[in-house]
């Protein structure tokens, strides 16, 4: 072949043929099913919440919680709970409350010490956009602005929550 040639990938049926030493990695998960578990709005008062002109925004105070049980062997549920309470000068605009779950097969030669961080993190990572949209619809059929969170970094909420046990751990 000469210098100026290049070699062009081999084509199976219009495919390019991946190279034997392209060794791909399996998914570490797999999504099985994504659902909505539970949903809760409640507007207390709509007729003062939408009548107020006040041009400033609520307090929104959002709490998140993620849960992780085992279904069978390497499947697990995972529900995401997000609960947003939106207040405007001690007044209770409105609380909504979701729980988003979803149910994921792990690969059965993953180590057992990443089991945990899957679960809490990649998992509730892969939920969230859904669970926003979800939350976002809810509180704009409810009369308000679209509630549109923030992305989460559940890796730094993972290490707030667990890193510090870990910490105490290791300590005593």
């Amino acid at each position: 072949m000469a210098q100026n040639e290049t070699q062009k990938p081999k084509k199976i049926n219009g495919t390019p043929e991946m190279e034997p030493s392209a060794n791909i990695p399996a998914m570490p998960l797999i999504v099985n099913a994504q659902y909505v578990k539970d949903i809760s709005f409640e507007n207390p008062s709509p007729l003062e919440s939408l009548s107020e002109n006040d041009e400033h925004a609520p307090e929104i105070e959002l709490n998140i919680d993620i849960q992780a049980q085992p279904v069978s062997e390497h499947v697990y549920e995972v529900t995401l709970h997000l609960t947003a309470k939106a207040q405007k000068n001690n007044h209770l605009m409105f609380l909504a409350e979701l729980q988003y779950a979803g149910v994921f097969t792990l690969a059965s030669n993953l180590p057992q010490e990443a089991v945990h961080p899957i679960l809490m993190i990649e998992c509730p990572r892969l939920l969230f956009p859904y669970a926003r949209s979800v939350l976002s619809t809810l509180t704009r059929e409810g009369g308000f602005p679209a509630l549109m969170l923030s992305p989460i970094d559940f890796l730094e909420l993972y290490r707030n929550q667990y890193g510090s046990q870990e910490n105490a751990t290791q300590d005593s």
